[in-house]
């Protein structure tokens, strides 16, 4: 797919197919996530796919929109340590990840993490280790066809603010 139109076409998917997502398709979007750069090349972060239905539940419970966790094939949990620019890069990993999803298919929902100290407790992260985010992915249940719209119709239907109030030239 086109980058362009991988960015303009994706939305966020919270209702997904009962169908699992293929082995190799999760290690593409952990591989897209572990790629990106991030500063000084420390990688800050953790990629937790969490598999277990009882730390599943607890991860739920944990996140704004419980649902997403609970319908979705892939449930991946994003932990940074360390100083700096640790959310810019968990961003970028988690960016990439939804992306490299979107390309074969799979739909992806991030899901803000509403009870840190819960959240951290059910993943069982070390002093130090901060949960960030949990990115859900699964194929969608109504499927989407990015290709019916070029980039320019995507960009023109999406809910956003126009470019002139986002962008100012000094």
């Amino acid at each position: 797919m086109d980058t362009l139109l991988a960015i303009t076409s994706r939305r966020e998917v919270r209702d997904y197919a009962d169908r699992p997502i293929p082995e190799d398709e999760v290690r593409t979007i952990l591989e897209a996530g572990r790629i990106s750069g991030s500063s000084k090349n420390r990688q800050p972060w953790r990629f937790l796919v969490v598999e277990d239905p009882e730390v599943r539940d607890k991860v739920a419970a944990s996140v704004y929109a419980p649902e997403n966790v609970h319908g979705a094939a892939l449930v991946i949990a994003i932990t940074v340590t360390g100083k700096g620019p640790t959310s810019l890069d968990a961003g970028r990993a988690a960016q990439n990840m939804m992306l490299a999803a979107w390309n074969d298919g799979i739909g992806a929902c991030p899901n803000g993490v509403a009870d840190s100290e819960a959240m951290a407790g059910a993943l069982g992260v070390s002093a130090g280790e901060q949960p960030v985010n949990v990115l859900t992915f699964g194929y969608p249940a109504r499927p989407r066809d990015p290709a019916r719209r070029s980039p320019e119709e995507w960009l023109a239907r999406a809910d956003r603010k126009p470019l002139d109030e986002v962008v100012e030239r000094l």
